[in-house]
């Protein structure tokens, strides 16, 4: 008769009633929310189209402009306010460049007005002065690096004037940077230490505490090519961005 019972149990459907639905609920919930997060880092990703040149002032960033977007070499060029253009490459759609000045009156403010929209960063260094510039150069870049803005950017370091005989090499340029970025790093980081935790939109601090600075410790992919404007030697960086496009 137990069996009889047990058997007879086992058969008797389930009333709707009695149904736990509260892990059914749970786990569309999540999916839901997984879904939604992948729809709005796609959206954010397709919004950022533009390429950003960016340096110090004499870098070279205006004479590599004119060339990708306009293919001449300019004589004189200096940048006031950013000059924008389209970039072609090949079959490729096309896509934007943005000049930004080097001067720090203003370039500050270009950067700011772009950066959201950066696909790439270019980071234009004049080879042959920027052993003389180092800490301006450093300081520079490392603003733009430890932007929370320009986390999802791909980075190219581009050694510009390399048809002069006093260029420094790209792994020369690396290994000055690395290091004075080391100091620049302990510097901010002291000053965001003066002023608390209730600052609004702090930088992020780059590398791993306790360690000399190395590229390879960032989050950003950073690539160092060289390159000269002048002699239209520039197949490094389009190549660059026709692998991003």
């Amino acid at each position: 008769m137990d069996k009889l019972n047990e058997k007879t149990r086992e058969r008797t459907p389930v009333k709707l009633g009695e149904v736990n639905f509260t892990p059914i609920l749970i786990a569309l919930l999540v999916g839901f929310i997984i879904v939604a997060i992948f729809v709005i880092l796609r959206r954010r990703s397709a919004g950022r189209r533009d390429f950003l040149l960016t340096g110090l002032s004499e870098a070279g960033k205006s004479a590599i402009f004119m060339q990708l977007v306009h293919g001449k070499f300019p004589e004189t060029f200096t940048s006031i306010k950013e000059n924008v253009g389209e970039y072609y490459s090949g079959q490729q759609a096309a896509t934007r460049l943005v000049d930004i000045p080097g001067h720090y009156r203003v370039r500050d403010k270009c950067f700011e007005l772009h950066k959201r929209n950066a696909k790439g960063i270019v980071f234009v260094v004049d080879s042959v002065s920027v052993q003389k510039d180092i800490r301006d150069v450093a300081d520079f870049l490392y603003t733009i690096l430890s932007d929370s803005a320009t986390q999802p950017c791909s980075v190219l370091i581009l050694c510009n004037k390399q048809d002069q005989t006093t260029a420094k090499s790209s792994q020369v340029i690396k290994t000055l940077l690395e290091k004075e970025l080391h100091t620049v790093r302990d510097t901010r980081s002291r000053k965001l230490q003066s002023v608390g935790d209730d600052e609004v939109n702090k930088p992020i601090v780059l590398g791993k505490p306790g360690r000399d600075f190395e590229f390879a410790h960032i989050s950003q992919q950073v690539q160092f090519v060289e390159s000269s404007a002048k002699d239209n030697q520039l197949k490094q960086l389009t190549q660059w961005i026709d692998r991003l496009l």
